[in-house]
């Protein structure tokens, strides 16, 4: 017995992962190292391509409620984020490089999975397959996949840039997270008074783009959850001021009051020699990118450690193709899972790996499929995915707004977010109880 997955991103680490707890073979199919995307860079598994940020990590947040019900479900990928957390306040941020180390070495040194280094271009039916090759699946599966469905989607996405710590003028720079949350240096903040704001608006807006490549779609779309700054900024003079930018709950020490916008940066490894720019992806040129991000005072001789760039993104119209335990409505031995699905967000992606191995084992074993309750963050994110009244489909990530609405509604935020965990951990648990799992 064996179930071959496709891709060794988070979701299909996560999903290799579980169907190995069962003892059953898996041929983990990854075309990395010989062939790469044009966003991903190293040739470990689990790659980070955009932000190092899992989001926030208490749990009376939607992200953070996400993240526990994944450890209830002995999540991979969280394991791994523990081990190489870097200090990012109220978020869960990682060393890059480590977490995709341990990912890699956790995967490779498991005997019943089997890696295969080769780019797969077509599915082999007589296996259980899972494929979760995720946003950035190669042009010869994306087309057998267009051919089997007719309606997958395209879009395009963008990752933020990372500057050397050194090459940062802390002159005009200053360590605070907002609010006084978490430890005062996980942020580093660059300020900047109305007239410094003025000029880098008015040049990030005219500033020269990359060309896009043509991936066969007329009119591209740019997804809300990684809009590029310059897009961003585009929407009106004090979007970003009042989006990425915001200044709220940060005081400058050099001048004692709030500033104007602030761009704030985050560690990128755990010894803070990098730092990426939160919020600033972007698709400008990288001429630009050093031009314009330079007018930033604590920026203007910052040494870039990677460039923005953008690059395609393909989700499937999932609600039409998919059930809510991943698999596909008219072939049930056949089950996606990652951002392909439309789930927004790294962990949203580990997920939907999880629930499809799960889901892929028991199909395997002749078993009925497991349905997390729809008070759960997860439960949510399948049925949403699964849901054929959806119309115009968009990548959703985790949010308490696809979850069942509470009987005695808090007004309070934190209260109403704790009301809402402590409901899906509780149901959660009876759940698991009741499938054995």
């Amino acid at each position: 017995m064996c179930i071959n997955v496709i891709g060794a991103g988070l979701a299909g680490c996560e999903a290799a992962y579980q169907i190995a707890k069962h003892n059953i073979k898996v041929n983990l199919y990854e075309m990395k190292p010989k062939k790469k995307s044009p966003a991903h860079k190293s040739d470990l598994f689990a790659e980070l391509v955009c932000s190092n940020s899992f989001k926030a990590d208490r749990l009376n947040s939607a992200a953070g409620l996400l993240k526990e019900e994944m450890r209830y479900l002995d999540s991979l990928l969280l394991k791994a984020a523990d081990k190489a957390r870097v200090p990012a306040g109220g978020a869960l941020a990682v060393d890059r490089d480590l977490f995709s180390n341990y990912v890699t070495d956790e995967i490779n040194s498991n005997e019943y999975i089997n890696v295969i280094n080769e780019e797969i271009s077509e599915i082999n039916n007589e296996n259980i397959n899972i494929i979760a090759t995720g946003p950035l699946t190669s042009d010869k599966l994306a087309g057998y996949i267009g051919k089997l469905f007719g309606n997958s989607l395209s879009f395009y996405d963008a990752a933020a840039p990372i500057v050397d710590f050194k090459s940062i003028d802390m002159k005009h720079a200053f360590f605070e997270s907002r609010y006084g949350k978490g430890d005062k240096t996980d942020y580093l903040n660059c300020p900047m008074n109305m007239e410094e704001y003025e000029i880098f608006y008015n040049e990030l807006v005219n500033a020269e783009r990359a060309p896009v490549k043509d991936f066969d779609v007329k009119d591209p779309k740019v997804y809300e959850g990684c809009m590029p700054i310059e897009v961003m900024a585009q929407r009106g003079h004090d979007t970003i001021r009042f989006g990425p930018m915001k200044p709220v709950g940060l005081t400058d020490p050099n001048t004692g009051h709030r500033p104007w916008a602030v761009l704030q940066l985050r560690k990128e490894n755990s010894s803070g020699t990098m730092y990426n720019l939160v919020g600033f992806q972007t698709n400008l040129k990288f001429g630009e990118q050093k031009r314009v991000f330079g007018l930033i005072p604590a920026l203007k001789n910052a040494e870039f450690v990677r460039y923005g760039v953008m690059h395609r993104n393909t989700f499937l119209n999932s609600p039409e193709i998919l059930n809510n335990d991943f698999s596909v409505k008219n072939d049930i031995k056949l089950f996606f899972a990652g951002q392909i699905t439309g789930v927004e967000g790294y962990m949203e992606s580990a997920s939907s790996g999880i629930i499809a191995g799960i889901n892929a084992v028991r199909r395997l074993k002749g078993l009925k499929s497991i349905f997390l309750p729809d008070t759960t963050m997860i439960g949510s994110l399948c049925r949403y995915i699964s849901d054929n009244s959806v119309k115009n489909y968009q990548p959703m990530g985790a949010n308490f707004g696809i979850l069942p609405e509470l009987e005695n509604r808090p007004r309070d935020k934190k209260e109403r977010g704790q009301a809402y965990a402590d409901r899906a951990i509780n149901d959660l648990k009876i759940y698991l109880e009741s499938v054995n799992l």
